[in-house]
């Protein structure tokens, strides 16, 4: 882990920024974008579970869905997908089922997180596709986001 590239800080920021509007619309700010293989940002955007009335409506759902739109596939192979917040249970799985290459993530979710800190999900062999991973790009910026929105949340 931690093969982290000038690009992926690069692509991190642009995920800040979705996670930043996310928090803006009363969201949990939480961003993601994918990338394919040339460095073309297929998709980005943050989680709308409450704008949408949506549980599946987490960010790395709602790039997925854009892309495989976008590529007339579910198929997203030779992709990158870029998140502020370490993958959920459901999230990894959906990236299991898209094939994509490579997960960087900003904080990991010591409660939630599916990628590292409770499952290892496309990343242990136990499904029949796994994917790279790479941890802590954008890792203080993604706590720091979201310690201050759910500070904020508990002080109303």
């Amino acid at each position: 882990m931690n093969d982290i590239t000038d690009f992926d800080n690069q692509m991190m920021l642009l995920a800040l920024d979705e996670a930043q509007k996310a928090g803006e619309r009363g969201e949990v700010p939480i961003g993601a974008l994918l990338v394919d293989s040339t460095g073309k940002v297929l998709a980005a955007d943050g989680n709308r579970s409450v704008e949408y009335d949506d549980p599946t409506g987490h960010a790395e759902i709602q790039v997925l869905r854009k892309a495989g739109s976008l590529l007339a596939n579910y198929r997203l192979n030779d992709t990158t997908l870029y998140v502020t917040l370490e993958p959920c249970a459901m999230c990894a799985a959906a990236m299991v089922h898209a094939r994509i290459k490579r997960l960087v993530f900003g904080a990991k979710d010591p409660k939630a997180g599916a990628i590292v800190s409770k499952y290892q999900i496309g990343n242990d062999d136990l499904l029949n596709h796994s994917f790279k991973v790479e941890s802590g790009c954008g890792e203080n910026e993604s706590s720091e986001m979201l310690k201050s929105f759910f500070k904020k949340r508990r002080n109303k």
